[in-house]
């Protein structure tokens, strides 16, 4: 009436495998390629350029003639050239905005080599944010954000395509006299 046992050997299975845990005190911080890093982008861009250019010549010729009598005849010629100019290019940007970046590399010291892209459409106008760059660990906050001021050899592209980016172009006749020097 009791049943049989049949003994057969069970083995557990280790719930902790090396490298798949973190600390339960730890943040989860990237570390790994694969790992994702979020950048927050705050750029402010100035820049300024002031040049003057002033430039003066002249040049004069004198001649005397006199003749037996008592006749003078003087002549003078003039050349002069005055040239002032002035030029001033100022140029101010600005960017904010968060991507997600993936760590690609992970140097021998520890930086963490990281590339990301965001696309945005909003009616047809195409907007494109590329970052790269490589951060150091211990500049990576306890929620994985890290600052683009703390990226070395930073590369950030922001490009936009579409209706109202295409009409801010100049059009073909400037952009040739551009290209002449003469623009």
């Amino acid at each position: 009436m009791f049943g049989i046992a049949l003994s057969q050997a069970v083995c557990a299975a280790d719930l902790y495998q090396t490298g798949s845990q973190s600390s339960l005190i730890s943040d989860r911080r990237a570390v790994h390629v694969g790992d994702i890093v979020n950048v927050l982008v705050l750029e402010n861009s100035t820049a300024s350029n002031t040049a003057d250019t002033s430039t003066k010549t002249s040049a004069e010729i004198h001649g005397d003639v006199s003749t037996l009598g008592n006749s003078r005849h003087a002549g003078s010629v003039g050349l002069g050239d005055n040239y002032g100019g002035r030029g001033q290019i100022q140029r101010s940007g600005r960017l904010l905005a968060q991507i997600n970046t993936t760590v690609t590399k992970v140097a021998d010291n520890g930086d963490l080599y990281i590339r990301g892209q965001q696309v945005i459409n909003v009616n047809g106008e195409l907007t494109k944010i590329r970052l790269s760059g490589r951060v150091r660990s211990i500049d990576i906050d306890s929620n994985n954000t890290v600052q683009s001021s703390r990226l070395a050899d930073a590369s950030i592209d922001y490009v936009g395509d579409g209706f109202i980016t295409d009409r801010t172009r100049p059009g073909l006749i400037p952009r040739v006299f551009a290209w002449l020097g003469l623009w």
